[in-house]
């Protein structure tokens, strides 16, 4: 390995002799090892939250989620969705993954809300005004609501982000997934209806 002279990634005299390829390698595996510096880690609150939320609730269990207001004003309220197939969908404004399924799911919301799908996507943000300024930049339009830590006593996140949960006409859930779904699972969501 040369060490370069001039210019981008040229190493100082004075390294040089530091700047051996046992160095080098060590430092890319430190890297490797763990690449996310500690200022981009998650908050200690939120990584303990994290690690004690459930697991996804098992298909054929019954879905009852609670009364929550959402992020336009108005209300989710329960007892009018009984009897409809109910999409729950937990994201934040930060998940990478979130970022490239809710297209797919503002897709989904558009076509079968006239079919009787009922959706309520719950908002991990810090604070509800994080969600609200980012589904109007993104032009969303599904019925939103911020999950606050107190609600979620009540209906606590599964483990895992993006979270998407199918709840049937008769009260049983029909679909759990962990993580991002691609566009044609998400379209494949019409199919169960």
């Amino acid at each position: 390995m040369t060490r370069p002279e001039t210019g981008p990634g040229a190493i100082p005299d004075a390294m040089h002799d530091r700047w051996t390829r046992r160095v080098w390698l060590g430092g890319a595996a430190a890297v490797l090892a763990n690449p996310w510096p500690a200022a981009w880690a998650q908050p200690v609150s939120a990584a303990a939250e994290e690690a004690k939320a459930p697991p996804l609730p098992a298909l054929g269990s019954e879905l009852k989620l609670p009364r929550i207001s959402l992020l336009d004003g108005s209300v989710f309220e329960p007892a009018p969705a009984e009897g409809k197939p109910l999409l729950v969908y937990w994201w934040s404004s930060t998940c990478p993954f979130c970022a490239l399924q809710s297209p797919s799911m503002e897709k989904l919301w558009q076509s079968q809300k006239g079919r009787g799908l009922q959706m309520v996507a719950l908002s991990i943000d810090k604070k509800p005004e994080d969600a609200v300024v980012y589904l109007k930049k993104k032009g969303y339009s599904f019925p939103a609501a911020w999950a606050s830590p107190e609600w979620r006593k009540a209906f606590p996140k599964p483990r895992g982000l993006p979270i998407t949960l199918l709840r049937g006409r008769d009260g049983k859930l029909v679909l759990a997934e962990k993580g991002q779904m691609f566009a044609e699972d998400v379209d494949a969501i019409a199919q169960m209806l």
